[in-house]
């Protein structure tokens, strides 16, 4: 199959360190050229790929050294999409919002995964208006703040089986590994390590918008605790290490999460998780095998000695099965088929209306 691939412009393909969506992105292109398809990627010119690149802005907008426009910039992707639309089957976009306007004409090609959260109600309007366009979630409680959509399917993420390699004698410490933001509560990991009396290492980055958080929440906790090692910002391979080193990997969220990705992540070196049971995390976490559900600080931190007992070889198998970047291309393929059929049925019905109608003009 003919297939674009439009991936945000936030960062490179994939991101040279945080960055679930590109992440994702990057997984699901090479594992689509993998299987034989004709792939473009639509993304920063400092993105890495076997694919074809089409590359819409010099660098992930995110390091960029001059002040940006993320918005001016993707509107100039999907007009450079628009313009090429007929060159593919099916045009795979990314980047949630923007398209919807500019790629009317032809949503019949166009599959839209979601990757953020949906309870936003000002959105619900903009999706309302578009129900035409085929989505994607990427977990069924996803999909449960939205108005009633085009829904194609749900499609879990997945990663390469080779990427995080399995771990089985892990270091001896707990892992926080994500962005410091009140969502994460990475205030509950360190308690729950503290309580459980285990070392925390942190790895994550600090946005700019999360700074105030940082400075007057996290960082003083940090440095109140001896038991606690705040690492920063990490790249891919620094993750292999990290994930594959930790007992258990601490996710204690606040918010209706889409996905996790940190969560197959950690399952894939072999890594128990530990979780709150938000948003998506029961449809990922498999509570008592590939990790534990709490609702709780103390019952997390009781959990962690009971980490012992599961088998890692257990949980990185249920990754290979469940959350490989071949699986999540297989069921993408099947809805880019879907589609095309579904579009190609609509052609010759479009052509027979231009007939018609060129034949009114004539008369």
């Amino acid at each position: 199959m003919r297939i674009a691939q439009i991936a945000p412009l936030i960062e490179s393909v994939p991101p040279r360190r945080y960055g679930g969506t590109e992440r994702i992105v990057s997984y699901l292109t090479e594992e689509l050229v993998r299987a034989g398809h004709d792939v473009t990627l639509f993304a920063s010119g400092d993105s890495l790929t076997a694919a074809d690149l089409a590359p819409m802005c010099e660098m992930g907008l995110r390091l960029s050294p001059v002040a940006v426009d993320p918005v001016l910039h993707h509107l100039i992707m999907l007009e450079e999409v628009r313009r090429r639309a007929d060159e593919f089957d099916v045009i795979h976009l990314h980047v949630d919002l923007l398209q919807f306007s500019v790629l009317r004409e032809h949503r019949g090609r166009c599959l839209t995964t979601l990757h953020g959260r949906l309870d936003l109600p000002a959105a619900h309007r903009l999706y309302a208006t578009y129900d035409d366009f085929p989505l994607v979630s990427i977990s069924d409680h996803q999909r449960l703040p939205m108005p009633p959509v085009n829904w194609a399917g749900t499609v879990l993420h997945g990663l390469p089986a080779d990427l995080l390699p399995f771990s089985p004698h892990p270091a001896g410490y707990l892992a926080f590994l994500g962005r410091i933001s009140p969502e994460k509560r990475p205030d509950r990991a360190i308690a729950m390590a503290a309580k459980a009396g285990r070392r925390l290492k942190i790895a994550a980055k600090v946005d700019a918008a999360d700074e105030p958080y940082w400075q007057g929440v996290i960082k003083p906790l940090v440095e109140a605790s001896p038991n606690v090692e705040f690492i920063g910002e990490i790249d891919e391979r620094q993750k292999a290490a990290f994930l594959g080193g930790a007992d258990a990997l601490l996710f204690p969220i606040d918010w209706p999460e889409p996905f996790g990705l940190v969560m197959i992540e950690a399952m894939s070196c072999g890594t128990p998780v530990i979780a709150f049971p938000c948003g998506s995390v029961p449809e990922v976490l498999q509570d008592g095998v590939t990790g534990y559900l709490v609702t709780s600080v103390e019952e997390g931190a009781a959990r962690v000695a009971d980490i012992a007992r599961l088998d890692r070889a257990r949980i990185r198998r249920i990754f290979e099965r469940r959350f490989s970047a071949e699986r999540m291309a297989r069921d993408y393929v099947a809805l880019y088929e879907r589609i095309a059929a579904s579009d190609a049925a609509r052609v010759p019905r479009r052509r027979q209306r231009a007939l018609i109608g060129s034949s009114n003009v004539a008369l």
